[in-house]
């Protein structure tokens, strides 16, 4: 598959503009220009970072200016230490990825969806100048199946006024059970050359959010490698969290004896790849981890055996999380694996 070309081997910003405590002291202490000196020397292209719209907007729609004034400062930092930028809208009113933030209503309420489409109309005219080193991330992590169809043409529209502002900025469009590979098959063709399909990889849950606390019936103190077969993961899988969280072809049965490795992320981004390259367009990874609970050198495999489905096919990605957000990647632990 072709090569998205500055957008190959990135890092997440989470924590900092989203999925935090929504004050200028946060926002001006948590990344610094220091950062990003020391993301320029991780042999990285580009940063991934997402913002919630509390950061631009108040509940009641009034702008918050000096919420853009932070995205600005990114992007010149990024142009500073040369590298690109993905600005990805993490949460919109009316819908988050994360239950615990109780917004509702997103995919069945048009004034939410009209409320969208204009923050994405300003986000255009004032960052759109930028498409040599910008990317756009419509909306981060649509869950539900059944939003399917409805975002594929909120995801049209949207574009399509994006596009009377800024005609070639790259966007990103990403499908439903959390941006699975597995829902790429399903995303509507692109509206033009310039759109890229996105998916997120966090698979096998059962070792990438071991012990995480807010993963449905997952205990704070379990703990699981990956130096097994592929048929004991999903045993395990099975065992702790049932299958409702597990996109559909995630395992396949016909390699349950197989060792764990890159093989299972051969497979299963096949259909995605496949998917983009009958579309005429490219793939993208946006978010892909270990949380820092797990075993350095089991964390260590997984890493490899991604990054070698990665180089497989091309494609382009972000890891998550540069700093804290429970994947961090700048920790002292990181340092004997980090290279």
């Amino acid at each position: 598959m072709k090569e998205w070309n500055g957008f190959m081997q990135g890092v997440n910003l989470g924590g900092w503009l989203s999925q935090c405590v929504h004050t200028r002291e946060h926002y001006d202490t948590f990344i610094t220009e220091e950062d990003f000196e020391q993301l320029s020397k991780w042999n990285i292209d580009h940063i991934r970072l997402p913002v919630d719209c509390d950061l631009i907007e108040t509940r009641e729609g009034v702008c918050i200016e000096s919420g853009y004034d932070y995205i600005s400062k990114c992007i010149g930092w990024c142009r500073k230490y040369d590298l690109n930028m993905v600005l990805d809208l993490h949460k919109t009113y009316g819908f988050s990825f994360d239950e615990g933030e109780q917004e509702k209503g997103f995919f069945e309420n048009e004034e939410l969806q009209e409320r969208f489409y204009r923050l994405w109309e300003r986000f255009a005219a004032l960052f759109g100048k930028n498409s040599d080193m910008l990317a756009f991330e419509l909306l981060n992590e649509v869950t539900d199946k059944r939003y399917c169809d409805t975002w594929n043409r909120i995801a049209q529209k949207c574009i399509a006024r994006i596009r009377k502002i800024t005609p070639d900025i790259k966007i990103l469009v990403g499908g439903y059970w959390n941006n699975a590979a597995a829902s790429v098959k399903h995303l509507w063709k692109p509206y033009d050359e310039n759109v890229i399909y996105n998916f997120h990889c966090y698979e096998p849950l059962i070792f990438t959010h071991q012990g995480a606390g807010w993963v449905k019936n997952m205990k704070r103190g379990y703990r699981c490698d990956c130096s097994c077969t592929e048929g004991e993961m999903l045993r395990r899988t099975e065992d702790m969290l049932g299958l409702d969280l597990v996109p559909d072809g995630t395992f396949d049965p016909e390699h349950s004896d197989d060792l764990f490795g890159s093989d299972f992320f051969i497979r299963m981004f096949r259909e995605a790849v496949e998917s983009a390259e009958k579309m005429g367009t490219q793939l993208y990874c946006g978010e892909y981890g270990v949380i820092e609970l797990a075993d350095r050198e089991e964390a260590l495999k997984w890493y490899k055996a991604i990054h070698a489905a990665f180089k497989y096919y091309s494609i382009g990605h972000a890891a998550w999380c540069y700093k804290a957000m429970d994947f961090d990647l700048s920790g002292h632990d990181m340092k004997e694996i980090f290279d």
